[in-house]
């Protein structure tokens, strides 16, 4: 899995909620920075939050799917963590494949991940 924050916050609830021996996590601080770690990594997931640096979740959730439409980039499911519920508009133009409105907590987070991945 790939986490796209450059919250220390955000990043630390998701580990929590996710980190163990069965998955691995690695993380970008910039969006601009994940679609050369998904072309290397190929995580299951992306898990983008929607303000990140330099390029927000949403611009960065387009870039891949229109990358991976063009096929320089591998199809690659993203799950956007969103600040409020009227963000759930720009996950949907954004062509997300779910979302979590915040504050975090890890069963919302496992059960987002769960729900991406299935």
């Amino acid at each position: 899995m790939l986490l796209a924050t450059d919250s220390d916050s955000v990043y630390n609830a998701v580990d929590a909620a996710l980190g163990g021996d069965t998955s691995a996590l690695s993380r970008v601080r910039a969006g601009a920075e994940v679609l050369a770690a998904v072309r290397e990594q190929q995580p299951d997931v992306v898990i983008c939050d929607l303000q990140i640096g330099n390029m927000g979740g949403m611009a960065t959730c387009l870039d891949l799917r229109l990358e991976a439409e063009m096929g320089r980039a591998p199809q690659t499911r993203v799950l956007m963590l969103l600040d409020r519920e009227a963000d759930v508009y720009l996950a949907k133009q954004a062509r997300s494949d779910g979302w979590i409105v915040k504050p975090l907590d890890a069963v919302s987070v496992q059960r987002a991940v769960a729900a991406v991945l299935n």
